[in-house]
């Protein structure tokens, strides 16, 4: 059964609008701006937690010491 031409211009501007939604929807979720962001507040929260923030100054603290004792044997 063959459809009318007013059909398959209905459905073909339905599919191009639907595609013009997806792409914009995409486009926002790939901004390099928001990835950015989204980073940074990840990067804030983690540091935020006691236990990441300690560890990360004894790493420091050790590699230090390391360095210190190396420089002067």
């Amino acid at each position: 059964m063959a459809r009318d031409t007013d059909a398959i211009e209905k459905d073909i501007q339905q599919a191009r609008e639907a595609l013009a939604g997806a792409l914009d929807e995409l486009s926002e979720r790939a901004n390099p701006q928001r990835l950015s962001e989204q980073g940074k507040e990840m990067a804030a929260q983690k540091w935020a937690d006691p236990r990441v923030k300690y560890a990360v100054y004894a790493a420091g603290a050790l590699v230090g010491l390391l360095i210190l004792r190396k420089l002067f044997r």
